[in-house]
């Protein structure tokens, strides 16, 4: 039998009890949230204000919360990504301390790139720590240049593994495959406000001592900010980072 922790945090414990109500109703207004819990409506809201921040919930066009990416997101497994995250954050620390911009790293699972880290930029107007999000690859910067590693028939697999269940319409799947190739002529990739309004990204792998793309780094700018000219000079700075932080990651022993 389960006791209740002598120091429980109900922040924290309302916040998971919503969890389980969205993975087990499916769908939550904020009164029934507040009801159900017995809490006022606006903490009601805080709290899944911060869930849909985190990709735990999302809100539908009937501004009902239902469980988000996060929710379905498959494991990750946690060992080497903990030495790559190590290996790879004062690399990290000091490419946003040049180019003062948020960089983040990222991992490839499947169709879906996850955040392993981020350090974000000093500046007022800064793209917001992104570690646990979840975003589609080939609509994110550096899912798009881990995409780029692979071979036609494994982005086939992926993408295309049926007509009855292809999970891109022609025009996308064309688009990926050209945007794509761009990536493989100059070493990154761009995304340029396809997952996030006024957000805009380059990404780049990182390679271990196989020469086997095991994340990729990548600086996230406001739109604003994110001048056509700014980006050989950030792909300048990022490579100069990447070929750094290789060296570390090549020295792992187990990735």
């Amino acid at each position: 039998m389960k006791n209740k922790p002598s120091y429980a945090l109900t922040s924290v414990d309302n916040a998971l009890l919503l969890l389980q109500m969205l993975r087990d109703q499916g769908g939550l207004r904020v009164s029934e949230a507040a009801e159900e819990l017995g809490i006022a409506r606006s903490t009601a809201h805080r709290l899944l204000s911060m869930l849909v921040y985190r990709d735990f919930a999302i809100q539908d066009d009937r501004r009902t919360y239902v469980p988000g990416p996060a929710m379905a997101a498959n494991q990750v497994a946690g060992h080497p990504n903990q030495q790559l995250r190590k290996a790879l954050y004062p690399h990290m620390d000091a490419l946003c301390e040049r180019v003062q911009e948020t960089v983040n790293l990222m991992v490839r699972v499947g169709t879906q790139t996850r955040f392993l880290a981020s350090v974000e930029s000093t500046q007022i107007l800064h793209v917001g720590d992104r570690r646990g999000t979840i975003l589609p690859a080939h609509l994110s910067s550096g899912g798009k240049a881990l995409l780029a590693e692979l071979e036609r028939a494994q982005l086939e697999q992926l993408y295309r593994p049926g007509e009855a269940d292809r999970q891109l319409p022609d025009r996308e799947w064309k688009t990926l495959l050209r945007e794509l190739k761009a990536v493989r002529e100059t070493g990154y990739a761009v995304n340029r406000e396809k997952t996030e309004d006024g957000v805009s990204a380059i990404g780049m792998c990182v390679h271990d001592s196989t020469g086997l793309a095991v994340g990729a780094l990548s600086v996230a700018a406001p739109s604003a900010r994110f001048d056509p000219k700014q980006i050989p000079v950030l792909a300048r700075e990022l490579r100069a980072a990447v070929a750094r932080a290789e060296t570390d990651v090549r020295a792992l022993p187990e990735l």
